[in-house]
């Protein structure tokens, strides 16, 4: 079994236009330079119910996944991923929407779907420290799976 490095899973992100398919090019932002910590931050709504058909004891049901990551790290102004993030602070509705593209640590698959982006810090902190960066993104709805890498290792680089 295979151990990997956090820093070997790609984020990237690309503006969303309302009405736009999924994208297919290669203008995907990548949300890596001067990032330190990219953490899950997934939302799970979960109902318990007991049911006749067991002894009484309640069973907890998932209603709802909300898939998202909180991003943090130093603020590089000309970074052009954190720049897109940076243009949306002060942004409402659609204007928050991004392509949201994970590519898994192994390069096996990649998860790609439209999301929200909020939380947006890009610019605060101490005196002495570099500007801080962070934000929230998360998927609008189940993100689309797609497989990289066939069962004999030929994998091919992510989104061919």
């Amino acid at each position: 079994m295979a151990r990997l490095k956090n820093a070997l899973r790609g984020h990237f992100i690309q503006k969303y236009e309302q009405g736009q398919n999924q994208p297919t090019s290669d203008d995907w932002l990548e949300l890596a330079d001067y990032i330190s910590d990219i953490s899950d931050d997934t939302n799970e709504e979960t109902e318990d119910i007991a049911y006749y058909s067991g002894d009484g004891t309640p069973e907890t049901e998932v209603t709802s996944v909300a898939w998202g990551y909180s991003v943090e790290g130093t603020y590089d102004s000309s970074n052009p991923a954190m720049k897109l993030v940076e243009s949306m602070r002060l942004k409402t509705g659609n204007d928050r929407k991004v392509w949201h593209r994970v590519v898994a640590a192994d390069g096996s698959k990649e998860y790609v779907g439209r999301a929200t982006v909020y939380g947006i810090v890009a610019g605060s902190g101490a005196a002495g420290e570099h500007e801080a960066f962070n934000c929230i993104i998360r998927y609008d709805r189940i993100p689309e799976e797609n497989i990289l890498d066939d069962d004999n290792g030929n994998g091919g680089e992510p989104g061919e």
